[in-house]
């Protein structure tokens, strides 16, 4: 069962998704899923070949941001940054809960002007707290203003 989690108007998160959760993420009007899941982390969940397989077969874009165990750089953040400002639609972001998905488009949200409180607050409406990236928040924010 889908686990969308709205973080705006045109961002979900959610924790892994299914095959069968692509035909949810298409008629949410999600045009774009974002995988911010490294291949093998967990064998058993659909790898992104195979979600990116299913993705173009329903006509939804699909983009591999990998997060791994040594955080976030600032390339992830640019190309989660890129992805949404290119986006036709809803993007989908995914990892195993949701809450790297979350961090990076809060990055991205602050790297680009947007206010710190509001992105927390956004997430918090989500279920997601962004506490242990904030202090990056807040540096991303005040570069870009």
């Amino acid at each position: 069962m889908s686990d969308f989690r709205t973080l705006s108007p045109t961002v979900l998160a959610s924790p892994q998704i299914s095959l069968e959760d692509i035909e949810s993420a298409k008629a949410a009007g999600v045009t774009l899923i974002v995988n911010n899941r490294p291949d093998g982390e967990e064998p058993s969940a659909p790898q992104g070949d195979a979600i990116a397989a299913a993705a173009s077969a329903a006509g939804i874009g699909y983009l591999a941001i990998p997060i791994d165990h040594t955080g976030y750089g600032e390339t992830q953040v640019d190309a989660m940054a890129a992805a949404l400002a290119d986006a036709e639609g809803k993007v989908l972001a995914y990892c195993r809960s949701g809450t790297r998905s979350t961090f990076l488009w809060s990055l991205a949200q602050a790297k680009v002007g947007a206010a710190p409180d509001d992105i927390a607050t956004a997430a918090q409406a989500a279920g997601y707290d962004i506490t242990p990236v904030r202090p990056l928040l807040d540096l991303l924010a005040a570069k870009a203003n």
